[in-house]
């Protein structure tokens, strides 16, 4: 039987990433992994190939929408073919994966597919196709086995036609009407996908705002750019049935008023969230606690109530990112070598890849609302930045909510090309506590759309931005 310092159930971002450091750190380290190829969800089946998807279509929509107006012409018609675009997206996804296991094999981490299960608290049964079992010693054991896709207990998925985030990253047609059960990330990132590509596009989302975790800023500002874009929208409205009649799909829900509204297409994507993945796990055996929404507990070490085993990523609570995730297994990692890493959640940033993208970091504007905290705020348009007019990229705003009396940065918060990077420059700032004078007097490079963040912090200390 091999015995190792650390074995890690699950290779997504949070279980490679803790695989890594252990190993950095001297660990004999193993990793577990029931599919063929690492990564995880994420890699697999989310961030990388959804991101594969919308730049391939973005591309597509910019062909046809604005080539011309750059001075690019040309000749016939530009056309999708869904089969190669599918396939470009493929090849991404195979060649990061093909990175992880070369980072496997660099830092001597011993991989092992198959389903890891528990046979205690310091023994992993690891069942592989056909059938055969071997089973490894650890002093310490990861979870970090994820999440997968949710539903409604009255839809049932075929699929084909129903389906979830994983079969839209393959669909062999461009669906005609799109239906999108849920304006969250997922289904506003995928929706785009489609609607770029021709496809009718309907979003029906239970709240009263899309992307509603987020600032409402954010989700207004989203909302009026995609109406534009054509997708069209249904809040505060609540599905009570989907049905499949051949190619043809039939929601049926309930409006704000309470009316019956149905609603029809020949594909219907479910993206009502994720729920942590615990199957197969057989955590009982080990004696690690299970919550009522499925998690692992777990202490603020990630610790559960097992000392040698943690929990890492979707599995336990908070928000499900694979940065989050990854930041997760290094504290794991360095907490087991005795060091005393920590992790602010407050500076996790959440960003949304449609175009515009939108970003945030810290507390929104809702939240300090709430919590009764005196804010000011300070906000600026992409609109007007020369760089945003070189670019034609005009929709969106940089907001920055500071604290009133000692003007601390509390919460950034963007949607306008390039967000998703830009965000980067609002964790820094926040993580060093910075006041928005702090950032006000930080040069930034012109142009570019960097400079809204700027301007905006010069809007938050006495309302002074200088291009508005």
């Amino acid at each position: 039987m091999s015995s190792y310092d650390v074995v890690i159930i699950g290779s997504g971002p949070g279980g490679y990433v803790a695989a890594i450091r252990c190993a950095q750190l001297g660990m004999k380290t193993a990793i577990i992994e029931k599919y063929a190829s690492l990564g995880g969800t994420c890699l697999n089946v989310g961030c990388i190939p959804s991101k594969a998807l919308l730049d391939s279509s973005h591309h597509y929509e910019e062909a046809n929408q604005h080539f011309q107006e750059h001075g690019i012409e040309i000749p016939g018609d530009v056309k999708v073919n869904i089969e190669k675009m599918i396939a470009r997206k493929q090849s991404v996804v195979d060649q990061t994966t093909k990175g992880i296991q070369f980072l496997m094999d660099k830092n001597k981490i011993d991989v092992y597919e198959g389903i890891g299960s528990f046979k205690d608290a310091t023994h992993v049964h690891i069942k592989k196709n056909g059938g055969k079992q071997e089973t490894v010693e650890a002093k310490n054991i990861i979870i970090a086995t994820g999440s997968k896709p949710s539903t409604l207990p009255f839809i049932k998925l075929d699929k084909e036609r129903i389906i979830t985030s994983t079969e839209a990253l393959e669909l062999k047609e461009i669906p005609k009407q799109l239906i999108v059960i849920g304006g969250g990330v997922i289904g506003l990132e995928l929706g785009q996908v489609y609607k770029r590509l021709g496809s009718e596009v309907t979003v029906v989302e239970f709240m009263d705002r899309i992307i509603p975790g987020m600032d409402g800023a954010l989700s207004k500002e989203l909302m009026k750019v995609l109406k534009k874009q054509k997708m069209k929208f249904h809040l505060s409205t609540k599905v009570k049935s989907v049905t499949r009649k051949g190619k043809e799909i039939i929601v049926k829900a309930d409006n704000k008023k309470g009316e019956e509204i149905t609603l029809k297409g020949d594909y219907c994507l479910v993206s009502v969230g994720r729920r942590p993945y615990t199957n197969g796990l057989n955590a009982e055996a080990a004696g690690v606690k299970i919550d009522d929404r499925g998690r692992i507990a777990v202490n603020e070490h990630l610790q559960t109530n097992i000392s040698n085993i943690y929990a890492i990523g979707d599995v336990v609570k908070g928000a499900m990112l694979a940065h989050k995730a990854s930041e997760e297994g290094t504290l794991v990692a360095e907490q087991l070598a005795g060091q005393k890493p920590h992790i602010d959640y407050n500076l996790i940033p959440g960003v949304v890849y449609t175009w515009p993208e939108v970003a945030a970091v810290g507390k929104t504007e809702e939240e300090l609302k709430e919590a009764g905290v005196a804010y000011k705020t300070g906000q600026f348009p992409m609109r007007a930045l020369g760089r945003a007019r070189a670019s034609m990229d005009l929709d969106g705003f940089v907001k920055i909510l500071a604290d009133k009396e000692t003007d601390e940065v509390l919460g950034i918060h963007m949607i306008g090309a390039r967000a998703a990077d830009l965000i980067a420059e609002g964790v820094t700032a926040m993580e060093f506590r910075a006041s928005a004078e702090d950032i006000s007097r930080m040069s930034h490079a012109h142009p570019t759309y960097a400079e809204a963040v700027k301007e905006a912090a010069l809007a938050a200390t006495e309302d002074r931005p200088i291009h508005i």
